[in-house]
């Protein structure tokens, strides 16, 4: 690949990711781009909870997966290239090929693809990881009978990674959040191959506010639906994560929702209820938090702020001195757009995304930490 073309494609793609873009509107645009020089028949792109790596949405180009097919094999099934493992390990993409050492069939995924008579060959997955952070997870195919991804390519890609997540990052804090957390909650009923069994009212009316292209044929194959279940019964497993089985999704309307699941005993195995719920704002607050990528002492002192703390109190209860507590402040104001405290927490975060900020006690693991390799892969 000519490296003028790799900058000047490298570049727009950069442009799109600071633009502010709602996340499909900078998915659509990214492929556009990155299908200039690496060249590929169908794609898709999934935002996750960063916390949990589960799926929260969906955007399929030229392709249609199953929900409960695509949770399965993420979440259960042990394969290469997971888009979890990419972003732990630091690899941040890679192809089929290489990881199966040219033979495809050694991939669970391709081996069902198969069987299912679907024409794929070579695929490149990328994890979207920025600041030790993993926003979102892409995948590029070709067609069976198509050249192999290359080295090249796939360092293209992994280069990427951190300007796309950076675009997804901030895609989150496009919508404003809602303060009416009202609604009842919602209940999906899935048996152990993921089928739906009953669904709620309250849940039909929650999965349709959900964001995904093209659409679902049934609602239980939502992808934050199959994700939350999958994780669930794997945890039940003596070889499950230990990540928790829950996602925070926002909607069409930017409102954010809670979706959880848990394992039901009896009627057979691998059953599981999820269940859906407006979020609470101990939820929301680390998210929102990390999408304006404070650091874990900055997000300290902005809670502090939040109650009212001056600088020097700020200063002994974080055991700082007051000087440090304004150079956290300032670094705050920038990664946030604001200027002062009252702006900092009226218009950001008060009167857009958290009305009030909470103690987070008890936290799911992973709910608020990054727990990343940030050093580059090889």
């Amino acid at each position: 690949m000519k490296r003028d073309v790799l900058r000047r494609v490298g570049g727009e793609i950069e442009r799109a990711a600071s633009s502010e873009l709602d996340w499909v509107t900078l998915a659509t645009s990214v492929s556009d781009a990155i299908r200039r020089v690496v060249p590929f028949e169908r794609a898709c792109w999934h935002p996750v909870d960063p916390g949990t790596f589960l799926f929260t949405g969906g955007l399929g180009q030229n392709i249609v997966c199953s929900g409960p097919w695509l949770a399965e094999y993420e979440y259960m099934v042990e394969d290469v290239n997971k888009w979890s493992m990419l972003a732990l390990t630091g690899q941040r993409a890679g192809s089929l090929s290489e990881a199966t050492h040219g033979d495809l069939m050694r991939s669970a995924r391709t081996r069902s693809s198969a069987e299912l008579g679907l024409p794929i060959g070579d695929e490149l997955r990328v994890s979207l990881v920025v600041d030790g952070t993993c926003w979102a997870a892409a995948g590029f195919l070709r067609d069976a009978g198509s050249a192999w991804f290359t080295q090249d390519e796939v360092r293209f890609l992994a280069s990427l990674s951190p300007v796309i997540a950076e675009g997804f990052r901030k895609a989150m804090l496009v919508s404003t959040v809602t303060e009416d957390a009202s609604g009842v909650p919602g209940v999906v009923l899935l048996d152990g191959a993921g089928n739906m069994e009953a669904i709620s009212p309250s849940a039909e009316q929650w999965l349709g506010e959900l964001l995904e292209i093209p659409a679902p044929s049934s609602l239980h194959e939502v992808r934050v639906i199959q994700a939350v279940a999958a994780r669930a019964r794997a945890n039940a497993s003596p070889c499950g994560s230990g990540l928790a089985s829950r996602a925070r999704v926002q909607t069409r309307s930017g409102r954010w929702l809670l979706v959880y699941a848990t394992p039901l005993s009896g009627g057979g195995e691998g059953r599981v209820a999820v269940i859906i719920q407006p979020a609470g704002l101990h939820d929301v607050a680390p998210l929102v938090a990390q999408a304006y990528g404070l650091s874990e002492r900055e997000r300290e002192v902005t809670r502090l702020c939040f109650q009212g703390l001056s600088t020097k109190e700020i200063a002994a209860a974080l055991h700082i001195s007051p000087y440090t507590v304004q150079d956290h402040l300032k670094s705050i104001f920038d990664k946030t757009g604001t200027h002062s405290r009252a702006e900092l927490v009226g218009h950001v975060f008060l009167e857009h995304y958290v009305p009030r900020w909470e103690e987070l006690d008890d936290l799911p693991p992973g709910w608020n930490a990054q727990a990343i390799d940030t050093k580059p892969g090889p």
